[in-house]
């Protein structure tokens, strides 16, 4: 009969065809596959590529751990709640006469009758799998608690090894935790399988709990509470890692007299009121009887709000609260201790330091290379000049803020910006050939030199052009590895990628020889890699030959973070050439958050300021830390991309931890080249946490810590618009201690008093990476002193009307605009200096020149010059030589009659030996050197006065080495210093 359609008639949809059953079939199966590979492109990609970076024992490290956790974890869980829900099951009673709400549930059971085993299974197997997805997550925790390290060190309240509050007391918490989940787990499905097989009813006459229910639960409700007493007594110890709010420490932490002689106390009376509430419970399938389990709880929840709460509270009211300090002081120094110790201040050195308005020629003596190495170029202001003079190519681009390092070695050393020529996507032709094959690398570093710029304001340029040329050598130019590389490239096979372009337009071709990235050979590594990339071209480019590689992860940072996962990595990479190769060099720090008393600091807040959106900011997997160590150097070579792990801090426990968890990833501290470690650098967010905590922390006398008039902060950044914290900057500078004899490569700071503008401080830490590396020296100013701060500087700066004028002229009506340079704070002449370089840039200019150079001595002294040379000339101006400089007497050399001898003696010969050519050489070289000394100082040029000092001290150094070679039975004694005084108004070829 036919289909009948219309009003009134509903047309019959039939069964889906056999054609369309197969087709919805066949498309759930490839789509089910598809996830399955996605999953197996990501595990097989990060197998790879560990592999490809020989740390193939980190990837699997990670992965059997996680592996292990999950199953043991989440067997573990499953098998609990099963258990407990076959038992709730085979516990139930027999149903006999049924009540209206039995009647309702019996649908349910009849349903679920024919798949009670699968349901069970289900049930079990899903909270298994969260269970065990969760406990995976834990391991970090399971490592450092299986390879747990002692610190030596002893908490001030319990008398535990650190590293208990550090590795061990997370994992039984996380046990805790784990037990507490399998219970309440337990608890909730069984109570529901009681109730759904009438074990637990709420309505009817007779007992609402059966014999099995009641004490099935009596006993799960007991080990809850059994477990709740293992919680009291672990919280005993977790008062000394606890975290509240005191004196202004936003993350302070350990006990304090309420804790110690209330909390304390409580938490112990609880513990043994839960095991007799456990027992209670415990007791009840043998009692039939809720009362007495339900009179301990009572009694258990009673006591922890008058013990645990209304106790300590009318201690803190009666007890603490009207003798304060003195109740509270033995715990703030225990606090102090402790924080000092954890974050590595507790060796600071502070010293008094009364800055004066005025200086004299000796009083500037010492200081002479803290002034010859003022920095004039800001490596925050000037990458848009390296990029108009030194990007060469479109493809081409420096990092918006470059790096500071030293090069050079005796008179040559001095302090350099660097910055790479990385590749640059953006200044091609987009297309993916040319995005991941053609245009593959950056090409060559440019160095300039920090304390000088040419007549223009530009830098004075020690390596540049493309190739580049210069100081540094013969070393490979190619960076396929840096901060701005973010995408994967495809290299090797025959692939012709375009090394770089003469000036002529000719495109040099080059094959990648690195070794570096994954080979693509294996067709299913290529359908991987498509599907990771998303790109399906991976799969069938006829571009991708025999051979190729497809190099990714790229950047230093990412590639460090991904070797060793248990670091915390400094914002600021830095290039490095050494030994024929460009090296990025990354700081790692390893953290904790269980120092017992050290007060919890937010990494990613510490680190901010005004460069940190050029930079970045530190950030860690415990963001919230109260210990921290530079464990490690790391560095990445920008050609291979070869990551390598140094352990820099030989005693920090954390870090033995860690390398006996990753055996094999972390090399020795003497396995650091020779030719790399003169450009290891004390870390800024290392610098950043410390001066952070100093700003408190300075005050090592608790009631002086009690009384909180003594807080420093750090000033905002008075060059900036951002009104975040001024960064620190590294500078050669000599503090001024007696123990100190020389300037040194620097990571500098300044304080305020809080609230307030004028100077509170001065903080320096020795970032050579000798003897003195890492000592903080504190120069603490006196509050009635008036000196001025940072931004009272910049007023002073603003206010003065003859630099207004010229400001104005500068801006030239408002064709042009100012860029204030880094404010630079340096204590010279027994005063403070502060300076700092003014760039223009002209309407339509692409980059600024330095034109201007802004100086402070004092309160009074203010310079605004052309050069260094001319603002240190007119604030010293009171600082004449006291005595005219001679070069020593040498042999052959005689003084010039009527001239004073200059305070420092030359070296002399000894007696007893003979003259070899060595000798003759060597004093050859002092003379030549005092001579420089004396020629720059006359025509005032301080860049050329410093270098020649330095050159100085080498030669005597040299003389005294060949004087003993050559039998002088006495050493040549160096000179304390070379010409003094003030130069003179610098000539017209002196060197800005």
């Amino acid at each position: 009969m036919p289909e009948r359609s219309g009003p009134g008639f509903r047309r019959r949809v039939g069964p889906p065809s056999r054609r369309a059953r197969v087709a919805l079939l066949t498309l759930g199966v490839l789509a089910v596959l598809f996830l399955l590979f996605v999953m197996f492109a990501g595990f097989w990609t990060d197998w790879l590529w560990f592999k490809s970076v020989h740390y193939s024992s980190v990837f699997t490290t990670q992965l059997w751990t996680k592996v292990g956790l999950f199953a043991v974890f989440g067997l573990l869980m499953a098998l609990i709640v099963g258990a407990n829900i076959w038992l709730a099951h085979r516990l139930r009673p027999p149903l006999s006469a049924m009540s209206v709400e039995q009647q309702s549930l019996d649908r349910y059971r009849s349903g679920l009758a024919p798949f009670k085993r699968w349901a069970l299974i289900g049930i079990s197997l899903v909270i298994g799998l969260v269970a065990g997805a969760a406990a995976s997550g834990q391991w970090r925790t399971w490592l450092l608690w299986t390879n747990g390290t002692p610190f030596g060190v002893k908490d001030q309240q319990f008398g535990m090894d650190v590293s208990f509050y550090a590795f061990e007391l997370p994992f039984y918490e996380f046990l805790l935790g784990f037990a507490f989940s399998a219970v309440i787990v337990s608890l909730l499905t069984s109570t529901l399988v009681h109730y759904l097989y009438g074990g637990l009813r709420l309505q009817g006459p007779g007992r609402r709990a059966s014999a099995g229910a009641q004490g099935h639960l009596a006993v799960l409700l007991g080990v809850f509470v059994l477990l709740k007493a293992v919680a009291y007594w672990l919280d005993r110890y977790a008062l000394a890692v606890k975290t509240g709010s005191y004196k202004g420490v936003t993350g302070w932490t350990g006990l304090r007299y309420v804790d110690a002689n209330a909390f304390l106390p409580a938490k112990t009376i609880l513990f043994f009121v839960a095991i007799i509430c456990a027992v209670l419970f415990f007791l009840t399938p043998i009692r039939r009887t809720w009362a007495p389990a339900l009179i301990g709880l009572g009694l258990m929840v009673l006591s922890a709000v008058l013990i645990g709460g209304v106790y300590p509270a009318i201690v803190q009211q009666f007890q603490v609260k009207p003798n304060e300090q003195a109740k509270e002081t033995p715990y703030i120094q225990k606090n102090i201790d402790a924080t000092r110790q954890a974050y590595g201040i507790a060796d600071s050195q502070t010293t008094q330091y009364t800055p004066q308005g005025s200086t004299t020629a000796e009083a500037l003596k010492p200081d002479a290379q803290t002034i010859a190495d003022i920095r004039l170029l800001d490596p925050n202001v000037v990458s848009p000049t390296f990029q108009s003079i030194e990007q060469q190519r479109s493809y081409y681009a420096f990092p918006s803020t470059l790096d500071v390092d030293r090069y050079g070695k005796g008179e040559g050393a001095q302090d350099t910006v660097i910055g790479l020529r990385e590749l640059d996507l953006n200044g091609v032709q987009r297309n993916w050939i040319n995005d991941h094959f053609k245009y593959t690398h950056g090409y060559g570093a440019v160095v300039a030199k920090g304390n000088q710029v040419n007549d223009k304001g530009q830098p004075v340029f020690t390596e540049s052009g493309l190739p580049a040329t210069g100081s540094l050598g013969d070393y490979q130019q190619r960076i396929y590895y840096g901060e701005k590389t973010g995408s994967y490239s495809i290299v090797g096979g025959t692939n012709q990628e375009i090394d770089y372009t003469t000036d002529t337009g000719e495109n040099k071709q080059y094959q990648y020889t690195g070794g570096s990235g994954v080979s693509l050979d294996n067709p299913i590594t290529r359908a991987a890699y498509a599907v990771k990339f998303a790109e399906p071209q991976i799969l069938y480019a006829g571009a991708i030959t025999d051979g190729a590689k497809v190099i990714y992860d790229r950047t230093p940072k990412e590639r460090v973070e991904k070797v060793a996962p248990w670091l915390s990595i400094d914002a600021d990479p830095y290039p490095v050439v050494e030994n024929g190769r460009v090296v990025w060099v990354l700081d790692g720090y390893t953290t904790s958050d269980g120092y017992p008393f050290s007060s919890k600091t937010t990494l990613g807040t510490v680190t901010k300021d005004s460069l940190t959106n050029q930079r970045g900011e530190l950030l860690t997997a415990a963001n919230q830390v109260n210990y921290i160590r530079n464990s490690v150097k790391a560095t990445v070579d920008a050609y291979t991309g070869e990551v390598t792990l140094y352990q820099w801090d030989e005693n920090d426990p954390v870090l033995k931890t860690w390398m006996k968890a990753f055996p094999d990833t972390v090399k020795a501290k003497a396995d650091i080249p020779g030719t790399l470690m003169p450009h290891l650098r004390y870390p800024q967010d290392m610098f950043k946490v410390q001066r952070d905590l100093l700003g408190q922390y300075h005050v090592t006398d608790s009631n002086s810590f009690f009384n909180g008039s003594d807080i420093w902060q750090i000033p905002v950044d008075p060059t900036s618009d951002t009104k975040q914290p001024q960064p620190p900057y590294y500078l050669t500078v000599r503090m001024p201690d007696p123990a100190v004899t020389s300037a040194s490569f620097s990571l500098t700071s300044t304080f305020v008093p809080s609230g307030r503008e004028n100077l509170a401080a001065f903080m320096a830490v020795s970032a050579d990476p000798g003897p003195d590396y890492g000592k903080i020296r504190l120069l603490k100013v006196p509050g009635d002193s008036k000196t001025l701060g940072p931004n009272l500087v910049q007023s002073q700066f603003n206010s003065r009307q003859e630099v207004a004028q010229q400001i104005t002229l500068l801006k030239s009506g408002g064709d042009s605009e100012l860029e204030y340079g880094n404010l630079l704070t340096l204590p010279v002449g027994g005063g403070l200096l502060n300076v700092e370089p003014v760039y223009v840039r002209g309407r339509g200019a692409k980059y600024p020149t330095l034109q201007k150079v802004l100086a402070v001595y004092g309160n009074d002294n203010v310079a605004f010059e052309n050069t260094l040379e001319e603002a240190l000339k007119k604030v010293f101006a009171g600082a004449a030589p006291a005595t005219t400089p001679t070069a020593p007497t040498t042999p052959g050399t005689p003084t010039s009659p009527g001239t004073p001898t200059p305070t420092p003696t030359a070296p002399t010969p000894g007696t007893g030996g003979g003259t070899t050519p060595e000798l003759q050489k060597a004093w050859a070289d002092v003379e030549k050197a005092y001579n420089d000394s004396q020629n720059a100082f006359k025509s005032g040029d301080w860049a050329a006065y410093g270098q020649a000092q330095k050159a100085l001290g080498d030669a005597i150094k040299t003389a005294q080495a060949a004087q003993q070679k050559a039998g002088g039975t006495s050493a040549a004694t160096p000179p304390a210093t070379a010409p003094t005084g003030t130069p003179p108004s610098p000539s017209a070829g002196a060197s800005p």
